[in-house]
């Protein structure tokens, strides 16, 4: 394969057009004499080579992905399914496990190893705080008729579930390991959980869809949250990277759909409300209501 590259400074969008048509068509007789064009022909092996050449700078083995994604899902089974045989499943998951480690740890290899085991160690309390949770959607939730719906078919709790697993990673440093973890959930929900965010067990999210939690985010327990909501960042620069960026939620507060809370000194005091589709910037006391006060007008338009 050849392509020839035309290049004229003077010449109109117009005939560069007819040009490329003629190229196209393999013609290649047409008049030059009054038209200063260059030409550069570049064959495939040099696209190869100029393609190589910008990817050099990068070690990425996009395998990790895919191999994290079907732990994501072996994990969860194992977890949940009464059906799976555990020892079968952990010896799986400890081999998968080890394969993305091998990829996404930066420590030494015995230390890369070892991490399984730590990790293998936290498995029933995160089971724990889950078990929690599920009950807690199961009480707050009218439309939920039983825990085994809520384990099957609430993306929310799929989201929490990930969070909290990913989280897991993210404290013994595998931080791509848990971003690539908590992506895929991000994916498959539509709910954004940064597995740095320190959230207490119970917690409630409803609907799961447009939901963004960054990192620094501290949420007590008995926090219940509904589609839409943000509890980001009031501002964003790299040299924030260790400060804290994102908002503090207390105990026992409901945040309703689109409500967007931002800024690491923003705390939302106890049994507070949030009502949706409010901006909240500052922190907000203990028993407050928080409303969004703009009126929707309804005008009847009359007919002629």
């Amino acid at each position: 394969m050849i392509l020839l590259f035309i290049t004229n400074s003077i010449c109109n969008t117009k005939f560069l057009y007819k040009i490329r048509a003629f190229i196209y068509k393999k013609h290649l007789t047409f008049n030059v004499l009054n038209y200063p064009l260059n030409f550069t022909i570049v064959t495939k092996e040099t696209i190869i080579q100029n393609i190589r050449a910008l990817k050099s700078h990068s070690n990425i083995n996009y395998g990790i992905k895919t191999k994290t994604e079907n732990f994501t899902e072996k994990l969860f089974y194992t977890l949940f399914d009464s059906n799976a045989a555990l020892d079968e499943s952990i010896n799986e998951l400890e081999k998968c496990f080890k394969e993305i480690a091998v990829l996404a740890c930066k420590k030494p290899e015995n230390l890369c190893e070892s991490i399984w085991d730590r990790f293998l160690e936290k498995l029933p309390g995160v089971l724990e705080k889950l078990n929690q949770d599920a009950e807690y959607i199961l009480e707050n939730d009218p439309a939920s008729n039983s825990i085994d719906e809520v384990y099957l078919g609430y993306p929310g709790f799929y989201a929490i579930a990930i969070y909290r697993l990913s989280h897991e990673l993210y404290c013994l440093d595998l931080l791509l390991f848990s971003r690539l973890m908590s992506e895929y959930a991000h994916r498959i929900t539509g709910t954004d959980i940064h597995a740095g965010a320190k959230i207490a067990s119970p917690f409630f999210i409803d609907h799961a869809t447009g939901i963004v939690i960054g990192e620094t985010t501290v949420i007590e327990k008995h926090v219940k949250i509904y589609q839409g909501v943000t509890l980001g960042a009031l501002s964003v620069s790299k040299d924030m990277k260790n400060a804290k960026r994102h908002p503090t939620v207390e105990k026992n507060v409901c945040i309703y759909a689109n409500a967007t809370i931002l800024g690491g000194a923003t705390v939302i005091g106890k049994n507070s409300i949030v009502g949706g589709n409010a901006w909240v910037t500052k922190s907000i006391p203990e028993d407050s209501i928080v409303m969004n006060t703009t009126t929707t007008e309804v005008k009847i338009k009359e007919k002629k």
